[in-house]
């Protein structure tokens, strides 16, 4: 490694941490203690924060809703729900080394709330223990998808990249409906009475 991206592996990490540093704690959070931040460990909690808005996103959308699209070549609400969790099964089954047990069924198909919040939580049941099982070492080796190999962490990699895709976007459809999404709701304190 050249002096140069050494220099500039040791500005990123730096970044990194003083990002980290600079969080504010909220006031009735313990002071911080000491952590470990690893590979496996920091994807894995921004596995566990990804599921977490997805499902409250899904959860705060009206029923009446989730046909809503903002303009006419856009995907309705509840085709982005369809969308992440059949996703999420398919980056999952590679993890998990067999097929997709949602392969058959296709993110277009007519689901009620109800139906797309369980095929939610059921992709993170699937996902969950898959992700959970990840370490720093395991990431790194090869698994087979097809004729690809690849880092089994760049699966999770992808499978986090793509929930704040998508979450992204149903952000944006609550707000169009005067919903704050759960990310904002949770960053902003709730307005006291007589305020």
């Amino acid at each position: 490694m050249s002096a140069h991206h050494r220099g500039m592996m040791k500005l990123a990490l730096a970044v990194v941490f003083i990002a980290i540093a600079a969080v504010p704690a909220s006031p009735q959070s313990p002071p911080p203690t000491e952590r470990k931040l690893t590979l496996a460990s920091e994807m894995i909690r921004g596995y566990t924060q990804i599921q977490r808005d997805l499902l409250e996103a899904a959860e705060l959308m009206p029923d009446a809703d989730y046909g809503f699209k903002p303009t006419p070549e856009t995907r309705p609400f509840g085709q982005l729900i369809a969308h992440v969790a059949l996703s999420q099964f398919g980056f999952c089954s590679f993890l998990q080394g067999g097929p997709s047990p949602k392969a058959a069924e296709k993110d277009e198909t007519p689901r009620s709330k109800a139906v797309l919040i369980a095929l939610l939580k059921e992709s993170a049941t699937f996902c969950n223990p898959l992700v959970s099982a990840m370490t720093d070492e395991s990431m790194v080796q090869l698994i087979k998808a097809g004729p690809v190999e690849g880092a089994r962490g760049l699966l999770l990699a992808a499978l986090n990249t793509h929930g704040n895709e998508v979450y992204g976007t149903i952000a944006v459809y609550l707000r169009l409906k005067g919903i704050v999404p759960p990310t904002t709701a949770r960053q902003t304190p709730a307005p006291t009475k007589g305020n």
